[in-house]
């Protein structure tokens, strides 16, 4: 693009009011990002010092521009590829360009369909096995609850009989650290000196270097074993590059197992975490999933074919990511100048897409509040899905949305017919962090 050309950008926030609400913003930015969309547009800008430009919108436009249409073009921000790779490596969700690619190219096979309904019957015995004990009659903050259960699917799934339960707990709770400390990085980054001067990032990169351990042990144990086990770490150990036949190094193979353990579990509990409180707050709905599950177990014991069925569980659970996106927000940063919609926008400039404010755009969504599975149903559902990001969109979507889909169906299934669920709360508590985190969300379970 020539110089010549005038740089346009979407209506501006001013700097003044920035800085005003800053402290607001860091503590819960969706309040503020709202309050601005709804003064500014769907997309407004801020100028901070004389040439870094941020976009934040709810567009869809200019979400499928920069996700699909010319995503060559955009890269992630350095939040994801240098903050979050200074803890968990160079894996899928840090990586970018040709290395990204090649990676891409390497992973995706192990998370084809047909892999995915081998993985299904351990998959179902761990879910069985978490909700065995389940508080009854109580009040039940469901997030932890949640959490330890799609951390458990991760776990089995990658490592089915190579892990001990110590081990198992030791990586929870080092990524778990992690992460919490990463966030303040990220809010603070004002404080940056003093984290590192109080010893705190040295203390959270050897966390980092101890969990590397804890796996590459689990990974050298498998090797030594010879033992062919149907789990995803055989199925990544069996992966090898088009280009010389090898498989992945030690290292890599540590930095993608990490990477999957981040993403595979923490959004996986926030959306099964919003789901089961929507329904405990809808007994019409509740009492239609619970049909639907009763209809297709009468007709199949398979549950690969028992999954492919649910079609209104599906529906339940797209609409509850629609209001809570596990995922909230996403960034990409520009390589090159570009045109986006109406706007030229300059290279470096960074656009977030408030994904939570795009599925309550009311430009694309009737009555966006409204918890309505029957959006994603029949013809409703081809004009819904084109505004929907629930793992993201194009080539960097999440790779492993099918195994997502299929533990959170199954975790709902199995809830729904054991238990009556009432929601506690009126209203929905969260923390928009590295992802959308439910808050004390309260749910009572009862026998059926």
């Amino acid at each position: 693009m020539s110089r010549n050309i005038k740089y346009i950008y979407p209506n501006k926030l001013s700097i003044f009011r920035f800085f005003m609400d800053s402290e607001g913003v860091r503590r819960n930015p969706i309040p503020f990002h709202k309050r601005y969309f709804d003064k500014l547009g769907d997309s407004f800008s801020l100028k901070i010092g004389f040439s870094k430009h941020l976009i934040l919108s709810r567009d869809n436009d200019i979400a499928q521009h920069i996700l699909l249409k010319n995503q060559k073009n955009y890269h992630k921000s350095k939040f994801q590829s240098v903050y979050l790779a200074k803890y968990l490596g160079n894996g899928l969700l840090t990586v970018d360009g040709d290395f990204w690619l090649k990676q891409r190219r390497l992973i995706q096979p192990a998370f084809h369909k047909q892999k995915m309904n081998q993985l299904v019957e351990n998959m179902n015995q761990t879910i069985v096995s978490e909700l065995d004990d389940l508080l009854e009659e109580k009040p039940l903050d469901l997030f932890p609850v949640m959490s330890q259960l799609a951390f458990n699917v991760v776990a089995k799934s990658l490592f089915e009989l190579s892990i001990s339960e110590e081990k198992l707990h030791r990586i929870k709770f080092i990524l778990e650290e992690v992460q919490n400390f990463l966030i303040k990085e990220i809010r603070l980054p004002h404080k940056a000196l003093w984290f590192s001067l109080s010893g705190q990032v040295k203390k959270h990169l050897e966390l980092a270097e101890e969990n590397n351990h804890i796996i590459q042990e689990i990974i050298e144990y498998r090797l030594a074993s010879k033992i062919e086990i149907n789990d995803l770490l055989n199925m990544l150990l069996e992966t090898r590059y088009e280009d010389t036949g090898e498989g992945m190094s030690l290292k890599q193979l540590i930095d993608e197992i990490k990477i999957l353990f981040i993403a595979g579990h923490e959004t996986t509990a926030n959306a099964l975490t919003f789901t089961l409180y929507l329904l405990g707050k809808n007994p019409e709905i509740q009492q239609k999933v619970f049909d639907e599950i009763f209809t297709i177990e009468s007709q199949t014991e398979d549950i690969v074919e028992q999954l492919q069925k649910m079609t209104y569980t599906n529906a339940v659970l797209n609409e509850s990511m629609r209001l809570y996106p596990p995922a909230w927000i996403t960034d990409r940063q520009n390589m090159e100048d570009d045109c986006v919609g109406n706007y030229n926008i300059k290279s470096g400039t960074l656009i977030g897409v408030s994904f939570y404010e795009l599925h309550r755009n009311p430009k694309y969504w009737e009555n966006p509040e409204d918890f309505d599975p029957e959006r994603f149903l029949g013809e409703r559902k081809k004009h819904s899905m084109q505004y929907f990001y629930p793992f993201g969109a194009g080539p960097r979507m999440c790779i492993g949305a099918g195994f997502a889909i299929y533990e959170m169906c199954l975790t709902i299934s199995h809830v729904v017919k054991k238990y009556h669920i009432t929601s506690a709360k009126n209203e929905i508590q969260f923390n928009p962090l590295i992802t959308l985190k439910p808050v004390r969300v309260e749910v009572s379970f009862s026998k059926r």
